[in-house]
Formats: structure tokens, sequence, C-alpha cells
């Protein structure tokens, strides 16, 4: 059985490279985002930093979820990511290798069925998964008046 689930999110740019990210039909506040500098001025987290942020929060909670599974009662997890970004072959910049590493705050063999829940943590994690397994992106863009005005299919 097959489950779909969709939302939405809009930016609105403020200035320059400042967007306000609006988590539509939440009660999620409002998130700022900016490129670094010289580019922008640094006024939130680029695009980068929050796909990074996305994986290592995505798989906090998976391993949080997993932990919790096998009745454990973790204390304070915490997650360290480190992006790689450099040139691909076109020139253009990409991350091109993101490390995460996750803390126990216990010793493994202080959690029940630790060497289970470790085997599989990762399989929960969906913004993991998707990175890993790359994501289709289908583009449009239109103008003022709702015109279609370029369009890319999903790779």
């Amino acid at each position: 059985m097959s489950e779909t689930q969709e939302f939405t999110l809009t930016l609105t740019q403020e200035s320059d490279y400042v967007f306000r990210i609006a988590f539509d039909d939440t009660p999620i506040p409002e998130l700022v985002t900016d490129e670094t500098a010289p580019l922008g001025t640094d006024h939130g987290p680029n695009p980068s930093r929050l796909l990074v942020a996305a994986v290592a929060n995505c798989l906090s909670a998976s391993l949080l979820f997993a932990l919790r599974k096998f009745k454990n009662n973790p204390g304070t997890l915490v997650t360290r990511a480190r992006a790689t970004l450099g040139r691909n072959e076109e020139g253009r910049l990409r991350v091109q290798h993101i490390a995460v590493t996750l803390e126990l705050p216990e010793a493994a063999a202080d959690y029940q069925q630790a060497e289970r829940l470790l085997a599989q943590f990762e399989h929960f994690c969906v913004v993991t998964g998707s990175v890993r397994d790359g994501v289709p992106v289908e583009v449009s863009v239109r103008d003022r008046d709702g015109q279609l005005v370029h369009h890319s299919e999903a790779e």
C-alpha cells in the first residue's frame, strides 16, 4: 500500500538574497535564509546549510526513534555535520560530501537491542534516503500573469 503526503512552502524575497520561508498551513515560525558573503549578507542559513541540517536532523530523529522503539530512554543526543563543497565538471559549486557524526549519551552496550537499532536507524531517515538516492526535481517558472515561461522535466 502506497502512502503519499504533500506539504507546501512559500518563499518571499525580502532583499537581495534574503528570503522569508513560510511553512504553509502550519504554526511553524517563518525562517529567514540568505547566501553567505560576499553574495549575501549571512542574515540566515543558506540552502546548502539547510540541506546538511536536514540530513543531520533527520538522522538524529531516526536514531532517537530507533532507540525508543526498543524501549531505550536515551539522554541528549548531539549530532555534528560537516559538508564539503566543491566544483563539478561544469565548474558549478555543489555539495560533494556530507559527514554526520551522531553522539549517543551512553555507551552502546547500555541500550537494549543496540546492534539491531544501529543497523537499521538510517533506513527511517526520509531526508538522507532521498539525498542518497537522488531526488527528481521538476522546475517551472511563471511570469506575473501566470504564463509558463520555463519548464524542465525531472531528471
